[in-house]
This record gives structure tokens, C-alpha cells and sequence, in this order.
């Protein structure tokens, strides 16, 4: 059994939290209180308060409101000792086309791969997960409030369920440095998955303009790890609701 600091516990913190739990013990930071059940909030702790000296931390935090500072914060108060997860992005390929992985030499220095080296630079013990689009659950693509055109090409998914068993799978083999990309293996049209789940759900079909051909590769990961992948097809993503 790990001590897990959760830093970040919004819609993939807080099922994360709820899956470690019944092997570890965890505490989720928090802001604000909760009057919800179940999990283990500690309110804005101290620079003296217990909290910070769990073994593991996993930062799953918005790049939005001082992402940096913050971020540059938390490693300082994290014990020197521990293991930090960070939850980052596939979106620091965002200027390639073809097929990528974790070997590629990023030039474009968005607040995402600022992230990441910053951190590099003050933890040891530090692994970075790069997330493709997250989805399941609610999160249903082609159904957005605030976007209905969208650019065609291979998806970049990943499924809720696959990122927490991977965090608990890695967690349990103790692999605690390295930068993975965690996206589905299979890469449908952006257009394929956005017509299916018209069908499924009801929603109108947005319009497509211009084609993407990035397509990220996570058989670093797979193979770190044995890994089969619980949901490997985003046309399938959202077959179980």
C-alpha cells in the first residue's frame, strides 16, 4: 500500500482517486470543502501539513489560472523523496504530421511542454503521461456546446478507464521516471467517430474542414507495460452507456 497525494480531483482526479483507494491510501488536495463522501479532502494545506509528505503525488490540474507557478509550488512542497505523476498532453505534438512518438524533438515551446521541462528540472523521480483526447463517460465526441466545425483526420483518444488502470498498473511495478504517451492504439477519422455517435446519441453532425495525418504512437507504453488496452477503438468508446 502507497500514500497518494491527488492534486487535481475533477473528472479524471476523482474516479482516479475512488480506483486507488481500495489499494492505497490517498488524499486529494482541495480548495474548497466538500460535502460529498467517500474520499479523503485535506483544504489547502500547509507547507508543514502531513499531506505533503505522501509518497506519491499525481498532478491532474487545468494549464489554466498560473499553471507554471503553480505547478513550480507543488514540486517544492512535495517531499523531496516522493514520486511525481504529471498528467500532461499529446497536444505538445501539435506541430507535427505523420506519425510521432516520445522520441521527437518538440521546438514549439507551448505551456504544456514548459510544463513538463520545468518539472524535469526540479523532480528526479518524475513520470510524465502524455494524455491523447480524454473521453468516455460524458465526454462524447462531436458533441460539444461550443463547437460544431472541426478538422478531419486520425484520432488521438484515450478512454477514462484506460488511463486510471494504467496509473494503477504503473503504481503497482513502482515505474516512477520516463515520458509515455497514453492514447488508444487505434485511430479511426475524426468524421467516423463524430457520424457514429450521431447516430447513437442524436445529436447533429458538425461540419469538417481540413485534415490532420498526426497520429500518436503509445507502444512505448504498451510494451513498459504488457498492456492490452481495456478500450483500444474510439468507435467503441461509448458502446457501454
Amino acid at each position: 500500500m502507497s500514500r497518494i497525494g491527488l492534486v487535481g480531483c475533477g473528472w479524471l482526479g476523482k474516479p482516479l482517486a475512488k480506483a486507488l483507494e481500495k489499494e492505497h491510501k490517498v488524499q486529494c488536495f482541495s480548495r474548497k470543502e466538500h460535502n460529498e463522501s467517500g474520499l479523503d479532502y485535506v483544504i489547502r494545506p500547509i507547507d508543514e501539513d502531513p499531506f505533503w509528505q505522501n509518497e506519491i503525488f499525481i498532478i491532474a490540474i487545468s494549464t489554466r489560472d498560473n499553471y507554471l507557478s503553480t505547478l513550480e509550488e507543488i514540486a517544492y512542497r512535495c517531499s523531496p523523496s516522493a514520486s511525481i505523476v504529471l498528467i500532461s498532453s499529446t497536444s505538445v505534438y501539435k506541430e507535427f504530421e505523420g506519425e510521432v512518438d516520445e522520441t521527437a524533438s518538440i521546438t514549439q515551446k507551448s505551456v504544456q511542454v514548459q510544463a513538463e521541462e520545468l518539472m524535469l528540472t526540479l523532480r528526479e523521480k518524475l513520470l510524465i503521461l502524455r494524455l491523447g483526447g480524454l473521453m468516455g463517460d460524458d465526454r462524447i465526441s462531436g458533441r460539444w456546446k461550443s463547437a460544431s466545425s472541426f478538422t478531419d483526420g486520425p484520432v488521438n483518444y484515450i478512454h477514462q478507464d484506460d488511463v486510471i488502470a494504467v496509473i494503477q498498473k504503473m503504481i503497482c511495478e513502482n515505474i516512477t521516471e520516463g515520458i509515455y504517451n497514453l492514447v488508444a492504439p487505434q485511430h479511426p477519422l475524426r468524421s467516423e467517430v463524430h457520424l457514429k455517435n450521431t447516430q447513437t446519441f442524436g445529436f447533429e453532425l458538425g461540419t469538417f474542414a481540413g485534415h490532420s495525418h498526426r497520429i500518436v504512437n503509445a507502444d512505448k507504453i504498451i510494451k513498459t507495460l504488457e498492456y492490452d488496452f481495456i478500450h483500444p477503438d474510439p468507435l467503441e468508446f461509448w458502446t457501454s452507456l
